[in-house]
């Protein structure tokens, strides 16, 4: 009987994912009025805005994590749970893109790049967003203990926290590349786009890293995170050098992404390999 009821519950707190899911997409067109999502999937057959459209979802569905699991207190009240936390992800997924692309992608139009121009490099770095906002929102909602406020409060707090941090973060990267990062991506270059995007994730993953321990107070949290995400900046010009030492012998890594007519994407994709493949050492160590 035991056994019967547990996947009676799954299948019901699968069933509610589902409609998490079905709510989040529904969202990303209610802060989308003008993106015609069909159109550009189907007729107008646009690349660029199929990668940032996945991104969405894969962000969504790390962040829906941070509703779906961890200890049962009775499926009455984990769908209650699920509800709240899994509107309030939902929300806070979709302020971060805006926030974001007026932020971190600011000497731009994000929607002009991808609707207009279709430049992929710009589509894989809305998608990256996503995903990274997905982690840092995984991050906030699910640690356990709260702050003043209660858990909810708390966790919006820790994701202003982790917005802020991946907006320097996005800053530092742009001041340690040896080229002008959000010109390249205009000019249409994937690679640097591609690159970027490995970055933002490392970032992203740090800052959740640090957000899911459990809440004792708001200085250790803070510190936490500084000290995660402190090692993390430093390790991204330490990834570029490896990248070039050790996975492109013989080979500049800014040579084979902005130095040449055609860039490099497979080059670039190793670089964002090293920054998230480093990241997840990182969080296994500390």
């Amino acid at each position: 009987m035991h056994y019967l009821d547990g996947i009676l519950y799954s299948i019901l707190y699968l069933a509610a994912s589902f409609i998490l899911f079905y709510i989040g997409k529904v969202a990303y067109q209610l802060f989308h009025p003008k993106i015609k999502v069909g159109e550009e999937l189907v007729e107008k057959d646009n690349f660029a805005f199929s990668v940032a459209y996945v991104g969405y979802f894969i962000g969504l569905v790390i962040a829906l994590g941070s509703a779906v699991y961890g200890e049962s207190n009775g499926w009455e009240t984990d769908l209650m749970d699920m509800g709240v936390y899994g509107l309030l992800t939902i929300l806070l997924m979709n302020l971060s893109l805006l926030i974001n692309d007026k932020l971190i992608f600011s000497k731009f139009s994000i929607s002009k790049e991808i609707l207009e121009d279709r430049n992929t490099g710009v589509g894989v770095l809305e998608g990256a967003n996503a995903v990274a906002t997905g982690l840092i929102v995984l991050g906030a909602i699910h640690g356990d203990g709260h702050g003043f406020g209660g858990p909810i409060i708390t966790g919006v707090l820790y994701w202003l926290l982790g917005q802020l941090l991946l907006f320097i973060a996005s800053k530092v990267y742009s001041a340690i590349t040896p080229y002008d990062v959000h010109q390249e991506i205009e000019k249409d270059n994937v690679a640097v786009g591609i690159a970027m995007a490995g970055a933002m994730i490392a970032i992203a993953n740090l800052i959740r890293f640090a957000l899911m321990h459990d809440f004792e107070s708001w200085i250790i949290t803070v510190e936490d995170v500084a000290i995660d995400v402190a090692i993390g900046l430093a390790f991204l010009p330490l990834a570029r050098v490896l990248t070039d030492k050790i996975l492109l012998p013989g080979r500049k890594l800014t040579d084979e992404i902005v130095n040449q007519e055609h860039p490099n994407n497979g080059a670039a994709l190793i670089e964002a390999f090293a920054y998230i493949g480093g990241s997840v050492l990182i969080t296994w160590a500390l």
